[in-house]
């Protein structure tokens, strides 16, 4: 039988199991340091801690803050339109954040023609008075074909309301689909009366 000795002989590549002598190094059985002395290390820690969590925190406010939108667009959030100056049957256009908005100042003829409109025929069935917010002689809706956002024309179309001369899209003095290819009526802002003569759109 060989002895390991006999196998490194025989095969030069082959080293023999290597021990070590721990009498050599000394063995750490109490950590070194003074115990009194580890709640101030514990704290001095826990103020690191605290000082750069709250530097993150910081940073991520200012971040925040810096998205926010500034005075000058916060001021352009709400718009007021002084409606004395418009004329029984007219319809005036504003712009409201980047967007077109129509305000209709209907008849009665128009007020009576949307509610006789059979709801059940509608494509967005809505009512006159759930689009109408407030006084029914006056209309408010965005300016945005539903179809792919072209702008219609106001007092146009088969049904005297609005009609997108793009696609084809004819919407009534409601503001509903009545024909074309647009899925949904155009769309209602946010808006009250002030008084009798102020309008708050947003």
């Amino acid at each position: 039988m060989r002895t390991d000795a006999t196998k490194a002989a025989l095969n030069p590549g082959l080293t023999a199991k290597v021990e070590y002598d721990y009498g050599n190094h000394d063995r750490l059985v109490n950590i070194p340091g003074d115990e009194s002395k580890r709640a101030f290390v514990y704290m001095i820690l826990s103020a690191g801690r605290m000082v750069y969590a709250s530097s993150i925190r910081l940073a991520v406010l200012q971040f925040l803050v810096s998205m926010s939108a500034s005075d000058d667009v916060l001021a352009l959030a709400n718009v007021e339109v002084d409606t004395s100056n418009i004329d029984m049957g007219q319809t005036v256009t504003i712009k409201w954040r980047g967007k077109p908005v129509f305000i209709k100042r209907r008849t009665p003829e128009d007020i009576a023609g949307v509610n006789a409109v059979d709801i059940g025929s509608l494509r967005d069935p809505q009512t006159d008075a759930d689009r109408c917010r407030a006084d029914p002689e006056w209309f408010v809706c965005l300016g945005v074909c539903t179809h792919l956002g072209c702008v219609p024309l106001p007092d146009a179309g088969d049904y005297q309301g609005w009609f997108c001369p793009c696609h084809g899209s004819h919407y009534d003095a409601s503001g509903r689909i009545r024909k074309g290819p647009a899925p949904y009526n155009l769309e209602i802002p946010d808006y009250s009366f002030l008084d009798e003569k102020t309008l708050l759109i947003g």
